[in-house]
């Protein structure tokens, strides 16, 4: 786990130095135990390191293959390296290092850039291929790992945050309208390639980038999720018994692709419980586990300690367990956004960055359950539109946007109006082929492009923030691969879930996954009231967000008049939303 940044120049120049060293000193936390550089003709690429495979020198990044002509930076895992390593071995390769950098390299000296779909596991990199004078920006199957990019008068500057591009400068940073429209009403996801910045991109998941001195740019996708049903029909205890083996599959392989102890974040939900579980069977004593809890806020708790506790006692892990008042949530905010890549409006970002602060202490990687809920349909959302009718994005709208298109036009001024391009590209995503049913097609969209932008994105920039590695096991793309062909019938049994809950059976307590559907709280940022309303109030009103002319003051004054009683489809805060977009602005120094 790393942060990558470079440059190609389009020219005939030479990138320059500065501005490469000022990308990786913006990246610095999400590497704090090495760096490097690597200058070649138009290119130059820089790394920052998080050692946790081949601890040793021979790791060190950008690597480069003198022989191939080859030169790499690259953030992430893959869990299936020690295989490819071992085929390459057979072909011929000889390997310097133990980790799996190198077994990229080899990979794609050996099969080109179609040796990409060999790689399990998550990834973002850049290779520059000097025999063939192009570079390659790649990013792995789901999106787990970040990449982004940005245009400027001679080239293209890439890095693993946005922040990072705007350390190093020229930057077009006026707000793009589509993505801001996407921003407003998907409770803050933008989709690939866009962001909120009309001079910055993201690589899309599952997909590369070719680009030459030349300036020839080439995008590609080398894979699609299918949700079909398999021609070989399956009993429900089939599906069920097949779920546990690819399950367990993938999380042996995320915790085994790693040189140091890795952990598991345990909210106390059956995801990360059935995570301890699976984990805890070899060797519960040398497993550790982190929980995290905050102040209740009236009727809405603020930890799951409850549930957390019971799996402890079941699987005597070597736990710790953290609470964090309401005063150093508020305290610690500004860090948290600072941290963003992009503006995140989930309560639990500032969760994940204060959980990973102490969790760095003691591990540097660790497993979560985000995608569990996408891949198996655990949300209440689910349910509802499946049993609704009308067409595809009308069954879809109701439960999910956080504003219809009439009421983002009354949230923003003007000069930011436009068509309703969010219902135009959920439209488009549901219209994708290769789903059989509607459920079929949401739970796809999901799992390829909306988790991608929230609770991925979430967990990568909040523990990377503070060099702590986060996986993702219900993320590993040969398990989502077979839930998307399980009938979403299936998943809908019991409230959704219903094969994770009845593997959970076999190893936790019934009170842990017959529970109300929680989430990782944090009250204050739902029902706003006191110091935290005054907070918003603060920004809202700030002479820098009036100059800004994006919200319209009437609804401003709405929403601070009266904050608990505009809350979206999915329970958010909609003046939560209008101030962390504009406090993240802010801190970014960003001027519209």
């Amino acid at each position: 786990m790393c942060g990558i940044c470079g440059e190609i120049r389009f020219d005939g120049a030479k990138p320059e130095a500065a501005r490469l060293s000022a990308m990786q000193a913006a990246l610095s936390r999400r590497g704090p135990d090495d760096e490097g550089q690597y200058f070649q003709g138009a290119v130059a690429l820089g790394h920052r390191r998080l050692a946790i495979i081949d601890l040793s020198n021979r790791a060190h990044q950008p690597m480069l293959d003198p022989a191939q002509g080859l030169a790499l930076v690259f953030n992430g895992t893959i869990y299936n390296y020690r295989a490819l390593r071992q085929e390459l071995i057979a072909l011929g390769h000889q390997f310097h290092s133990d980790g799996d950098t190198e077994v990229i390299l080899k990979v794609y000296a050996q099969w080109g850039s179609a040796g990409i779909s060999r790689l399990d596991g998550m990834f973002a990199f850049a290779l520059w291929d000097e025999k063939q004078q192009q570079l390659f920006l790649v990013r792995d199957r789901l999106g787990i790992k970040p990449l982004y990019y940005s245009q400027t008068a001679h080239g293209i500057r890439f890095a693993s945050s946005l922040p990072a591009l705007l350390a190093a400068g020229e930057v077009d940073t006026q707000i793009d309208r589509i993505a801001l429209h996407h921003h407003l009403s998907l409770h803050a996801v933008i989709p690939a390639p866009r962001t909120l910045l009309q001079g910055v991109r993201k690589v899309e998941p599952a997909t590369f980038i070719r680009i030459t001195p030349q300036a020839k740019f080439e995008i590609q996708r080398y894979w699609q999720l299918r949700a079909e049903r398999p021609h070989q029909a399956r009993n429900e205890s089939e599906w069920i018994d097949q779920t546990y083996t690819a399950l367990k599959a993938a999380v042996d392989s995320h915790e085994l692709a790693a040189d140091v102890p890795v952990g598991v974040l345990l909210s106390g939900g059956l995801d990360s419980s059935l995570l301890v579980a699976l984990l805890a069977q070899k060797n519960p004593e040398n497993l550790l586990t982190f929980s995290i809890g905050f102040e209740d806020v009236g009727e809405e708790y603020g930890s799951e300690f409850e549930f957390s506790d019971q799996v402890v006692a079941r699987y005597p892990t070597r736990h710790h367990r953290y609470t964090i008042p309401n005063s150093q949530v508020l305290q610690r905010l500004p860090e948290a956004v600072a941290a963003m890549s992009e503006p995140m409006v989930a309560q639990d970002a500032v969760a994940f960055y204060l959980l990973a602060e102490q969790v760095s202490k003691s591990a540097k990687v660790v497993q979560s359950g985000q995608g569990a809920d996408e891949v198996f349909a655990g949300y209440f959302w689910y349910p509802l539109m499946n049993a609704a009718t009308g067409s595809d994005l009308e069954r879809f709208r109701p439960f999910y946007f956080d504003r219809s298109h009439a009421e983002f036009l009354e949230t923003v001024t003007g000069d930011f109006h436009g068509e309703d391009y969010t219902s135009q590209t959920v439209g488009e995503l549901l219209a994708v082929s290769g789903a059989e049913t509607f459920l079929d097609k949401v739970l796809r969209m999901d799992v390829t492009t909306l988790i991608v932008d929230d609770p991925v994105k979430r967990v990568d920039n909040m523990t990377m923030a503070w060099g702590l590695e986060a996986r993702v096991p219900f993320l590993d793309h040969h398990l989502v691969e077979f839930a998307a062909s399980m009938p979403p019938d299936l998943k809908l049994k019991q409230q959704g879930k219903h094969p994770l809950k009845e593997i959970a059976r076999r190893v936790l307590p019934a009170s842990v996954i017959d529970r109300k559907k929680g989430y990782f709280p944090v009250p204050a940022l739902k029902y706003v009231r006191g110091e935290f309303l005054e907070f918003m109030r603060e920004i809202l009103n700030s002479e820098t967000c009036r100059q800004r002319q994006l919200f319209q003051r009437a609804y401003v004054d709405k929403l601070l008049a009266s904050p608990e009683t505009h809350l979206t489809a999915l329970q958010g805060s909609k003046l939560w939303h209008l101030a962390l977009l504009e406090m993240w602005l802010q801190i970014h120094q960003i001027r519209t």
